[in-house]
């Protein structure tokens, strides 16, 4: 009797929701051969780089490196970037050559939608490591002046957006600039092209938010559509304001491969995705993260606790699908996150029932701090 050969699962990325993804896949076969296709073996700690201008962190302290992880799950590394797909998703094309699979995980993350003229002069934060410390230079660079914070969105993608982190960094740069005795020498302003930046979060948290940049002096330019960005200057539709340094995160699309596969797209550009996070029409492919497009409401957040819970749904519908049974698991859509302010945080929760908000407090600073801690313990 001969044995069946085993699975060869290929997962695309090395983010949050792929090494969920693969924990999760290792947990329920062992025997699988997991192909995973990153440039780096590296998880890089997104969530951290809000205290990377304080000091409070550094590129060393948010870089994990994953080969201790990838021998543990024995799973195969290919240090490559994927360039497309062909034959319904059986084949992954990279930089390195071809891979076949049996079954594909896509967790790739999204692309920074950079079309608004001038975006050049703006630092992205979320674009990683780099970004984070160019804004940690300017800050001690700065003697005073203007300093812009804001983000826009994917118009045709509600959930594609991640403003969250912004108002981090506002918050932050806020506290941090008091603590060092020169916040009088600095103007904040926030932008948004909504009157109610944040929504995704909830009416009672915009409300708080907005309360909180009152409170600590920070202006608001809210409600205008942007227009561009200039060296020193924010220009909007409602008028224009200077700004010696801007920070500003664009709405989010999906990676330029996608050009190069014949993977269903949503009107905003990302994969489209079914409840079980299955790509419609393709057999064993699935998509988690900030790469896919997935039914549900329209405040679904695009951060690593949705991409976590999808990676679950996700490797169990597609070990049910090689096993020859329907994949019935879908995932829960909830919002959870610390707005930290580098020594106290505002908890905010989100589902389909009710809407949290906590007032700002050391606590919640420190349990995203030791949220941190085990987190990364699982891929050291």
């Amino acid at each position: 009797m001969t044995t069946p050969p085993l699975s060869r699962i290929t997962v695309v990325g090395a983010g949050f929701g792929a090494l969920s993804a693969v924990r999760e896949l290792r947990q329920r076969d062992p025997h699988a051969l997991i192909t995973l296709v990153a440039p780096r073996a590296e998880l890089h700690y997104l969530p951290g780089i809000i205290w990377i201008p304080s000091g409070l962190r550094t590129r060393a302290d948010l870089v994990v490196p994953l080969d201790s992880f990838f021998a543990r799950m024995n799973v195969r590394h290919l240090a490559a970037s994927v360039t497309g797909l062909s034959a319904d998703g059986r084949v992954v094309h990279t930089s390195a050559g071809e891979v076949a699979n049996d079954a594909l995980v896509i967790a790739s993350g999204g692309r920074f939608i950079r079309k608004l003229p001038g975006i050049e002069h703006a630092i992205t934060p979320c674009e990683g490591m780099a970004a984070a410390e160019r804004i940690r230079d300017r800050l001690r660079e700065m003697s005073g002046g203007t300093i812009a914070v804001g983000f826009g969105a994917n118009p045709n993608e509600p959930s594609a957006v991640r403003g969250g982190p912004m108002f981090e960094f506002l918050f932050g740069i806020d506290r941090q600039l008091r603590r060092e005795g020169r916040r009088d020498r600095f103007k904040l302003v926030f932008f948004n092209p909504s009157t109610q930046p944040g929504a995704r979060l909830g009416s009672k948290t915009v409300a708080r938010l907005l309360a909180m940049m009152g409170q600590r002096g920070i202006e608001t330019h809210l409600g205008h559509k942007m227009v561009r960005f200039e060296a020193d200057k924010v220009v909007t539709e409602g008028g224009e304001f200077a700004a010696d340094l801007i920070l500003f995160m664009p709405g989010l699309t999906g990676p330029a491969w996608l050009e190069q596969s014949s993977l269903p797209r949503s009107p905003g550009g990302l994969i489209a995705a079914d409840a079980g996070c299955h790509v419609p029409g393709l057999e064993r492919v699935y998509v988690v993260g900030d790469s896919g497009s997935f039914p549900g409401p329209d405040w679904m957040p695009k951060q690593a606790h949705m991409a976590d819970l999808q990676a679950g749904a996700a490797a169990r519908n597609l070990l049910a699908e090689l096993a020859g049974r329907p994949g019935a698991h879908g995932f829960k859509v909830e919002l959870v996150c610390i707005i930290d302010a580098i020594d106290e945080g505002t908890l905010v929760f989100r589902n389909e029932r009710r809407q949290i908000v906590l007032p700002p407090t050391r606590l919640m600073h420190w349990a995203k701090r030791g949220f941190e801690r085990r987190y990364l313990a699982l891929y050291r």
